[in-house]
């Protein structure tokens, strides 16, 4: 471990004997964290020591949503390659393709779906992607992957 992941631990009161382990507020796991701070470095070294990408937080969420919710796609696209997955829907159903959808975000839509995102899902109101879309170039997006 690192000089710069054990204070990025110590920072926000992870153990670092458990990479994997959300903290106490059941909000974020470390590589959640670093995920929503935009800290690659972080993401690296944890995937390289074997974070759980499988891991939710008290919402549903995985760490993709997080990184979704930063916008760095350096970080989505490595998550993904990890084997993160990306169509995991949260506690309402929700995936992170429904996400930035929803927050007109069409950067992230767009290489949400270049690597598999799948548009046909629905959440628990029976809402997809396509029905959150918050912006005409997210619904573009969407009508052309249907």
């Amino acid at each position: 471990m690192t000089p710069t992941l054990a204070a990025f631990l110590d920072q926000h009161g992870f153990a670092r004997d458990r990479l994997s382990t959300t903290g106490a507020d059941g909000r974020f796991t470390p590589l959640m964290r670093a995920c929503k701070e935009g800290r690659l470095d972080i993401v690296d070294e944890l995937l390289t020591l074997g974070a759980d990408l499988t891991v939710l937080n008290a919402d549903g969420c995985n760490a993709l949503w997080l990184a979704c919710y930063r916008g760095s796609h350096a970080i989505i696209q490595r998550l993904i390659d990890a084997g993160v997955a990306i169509d995991n829907q949260n506690g309402n159903g929700a995936t992170a393709l429904m996400y930035v959808s929803s927050n007109s975000k069409p950067d992230l839509v767009k290489l949400l779906l270049e690597n598999g995102a799948n548009p046909a899902l629905r959440n628990f109101d029976d809402f997809s992607a396509l029905d959150l879309a918050a912006s005409v170039d997210c619904l573009r997006l969407l009508r052309k992957a249907a």
